[in-house]
């Protein structure tokens, strides 16, 4: 399979106070993101996530380590030209319409046809109806969809976003979400940081958990995360308050919400219990869950891991 980005003991610092304090960002940063994959990078504030995609696109230089984008050397200039990115907070020059951004970017790439190539990106990025539309006019949403055109308007075939769905609507993320499948469905290749954990569950082939410049888990989710059941949650209704307190005895957890009631429990035979109890009590079962270990779950159990050896 044919690897799209790999660094190689990649270390990163910066100094500060007159160069007297040195502060790490990356520390032995070894990764591989196949091509045409998804891969999302997660980590904390601070855990040196934008660092790690400064260095990839070459905005920013690795005191230790060497980088490759498709087997190069990703000092090589040439490389650039296959890498499609957007920044966590883009400048845009606002007085510009759509189309008018995309074709100053495009003069930038010395794209011959450019009319042809503007039109496919404001199709994919859903922004055709706003192209006369100047920038400043434009919801966050719809920035970062052109923020998205700009990086593909050179058709990449690596695409680095960092944060591309913060602070959007829901609406906003899905139509981010949307493009993204839909690059993947062209072959290409999508590298992207976000806290939005749920994003990464829906979108992603494998991802990487970065805290402390240190990658602590890489993989794909399917191995990452256990198929196995973490607890049951059963909702009843119908149950008076007195057989409630009775129940709660013989749970993990207990939520009253108006008529209903869910009871969390650890495996099958104590919910199949609980639901027996209830029924004899007059309870009537709203829902059955089984809930397995999330993303989220995982990664706020690597974060408190690391956190203890600090």
């Amino acid at each position: 399979m044919e690897v799209a980005v790999k660094t190689e003991n990649l270390y990163k610092y910066y100094y500060t106070g007159f160069f007297t304090r040195k502060i790490k960002a990356l520390e032995n940063l070894n990764l591989e993101v196949n091509a045409g994959e998804i891969f999302g990078f997660l980590g904390p504030n601070g855990a040196g996530k934008t660092t790690t995609l400064k260095i990839l696109v070459g905005l920013c230089k690795p005191n230790q380590g060497r980088v490759w984008i498709f087997d190069q050397l990703s000092t090589y200039v040439k490389t650039r030209e296959r890498i499609g990115f957007l920044p966590e907070a883009p400048y845009f020059y606002d007085h510009l319409t759509a189309e008018e951004f995309l074709s100053f970017c495009a003069q930038l790439h010395k794209l011959k046809n450019r009319k042809t190539a503007i039109d496919s990106i404001l199709n994919l990025v859903g922004l055709e109806p706003a192209r006369k539309k100047p920038l400043r006019f434009f919801s966050r949403g719809m920035l970062q969809r052109i923020g998205i055109g700009q990086a593909l308007i050179s058709d990449p075939e690596l695409i680095i976003l960092d944060e591309p769905m913060g602070g959007l609507d829901p609406i906003g993320r899905k139509e981010i979400r949307d493009v993204i499948i839909g690059l993947k469905e062209k072959g290409k290749t999508i590298f992207f940081s976000t806290h939005i954990l749920p994003d990464v569950e829906m979108l992603c082939d494998r991802v990487g958990i970065l805290i402390n410049g240190k990658l602590v888990t890489t993989g794909a989710l399917n191995k990452i995360l256990s198929e196995s059941v973490e607890n049951i949650e059963l909702t009843i209704k119908g149950l008076p308050p007195e057989a409630i307190v009775r129940l709660q005895r013989n749970t993990q957890k207990t939520f009253v919400a108006e008529d209903k009631v869910i009871f969390s429990v650890s495996n099958e035979e104590e919910a199949n219990f609980l639901l027996q109890k209830t029924q004899e009590l007059g309870g009537k079962l709203v829902s059955f869950i089984p809930r397995r270990k999330t993303l989220e779950d995982h990664f706020i159990r690597e974060v408190a891991k690391e956190s203890k050896t600090q």
